[in-house]
């Protein structure tokens, strides 16, 4: 039987199918009670339901989060006040461990399932860049396993192998990057089962848990 979170699912991708063409605080306020009690809530429990599932599978205790509506537009061009998709993430406990967060986010459009680190700096950066150079064989080869596409989100990569690499560097591509996610949507089909959006998610958590495991261990 469906969970029932493929209603939050289809309410999601209408309403922010909606809001793309009325991104203003004057078209959202009449709506928010609604937004809050067949969306927002909905995914609250999701993230909730979502983030046991996510502790099974890898072994380690997540938690999970329901990014807010409202965009933060303070050091942006872009004054659109409101973010055109539902966003989630589920991380461990502690803030200061390296390993990738999961993602999931429902757009008009479709779904985006994801793990990664969105960003390194610092001493991060440096054990990032490190740890492909050591290990850039094996990581290409989790990534390419798991039939997932390297995420552009995160900070833009450098147009430039960083010293002390070599511009041919073998994993040049990775070396240049700042952040390091991969990302699938649902799997096609995944309506016409009776297990519902959690099942459907924890399949693509599966998928992309090695990814995330390899990770972990060499950071």
């Amino acid at each position: 039987m469906s969970d029932g979170f493929t209603q939050m699912l289809d309410r999601a991708q209408t309403f922010y199918g909606q809001l793309e063409n009325n991104n203003s605080r004057d078209w959202f306020e009449p709506r928010k009670d609604t937004f809050k009690t067949d969306i927002e809530g909905p995914a609250k429990l999701f993230a909730e339901i979502m983030a046991e599932e996510i502790s099974r599978v890898t072994g380690d205790g997540h938690t999970g989060k329901v990014f807010r509506i409202y965009r933060d537009v303070r050091f942006s061009k872009d004054k659109s006040p409101l973010k055109t998709q539902l966003s989630m993430s589920w991380s461990t406990a502690d803030r200061d461990d390296l390993a990738p967060m999961f993602f999931f986010a429902i757009r008009p459009g479709g779904t985006f399932v994801a793990c990664g680190t969105p960003g390194f700096a610092g001493d991060d950066l440096r054990r990032y860049r490190a740890m492909v150079d050591t290990w850039g064989d094996q990581l290409t080869e989790v990534i390419a396993d798991t039939g997932a596409t390297i995420s552009d989100f995160g900070p833009e990569p450098l147009k430039r192998v960083p010293k002390p690499y070599a511009p041919d560097h073998p994993h040049a591509d990775l070396i240049r990057r700042k952040s390091l996610a991969i990302s699938l949507p649902l799997a096609q089909g995944w309506r016409d089962t009776d297990d519902g959006l959690v099942a459907a998610l924890t399949d693509r958590i599966e998928i992309l848990a090695p990814f995330r495991r390899f990770m972990a261990e060499r950071l």
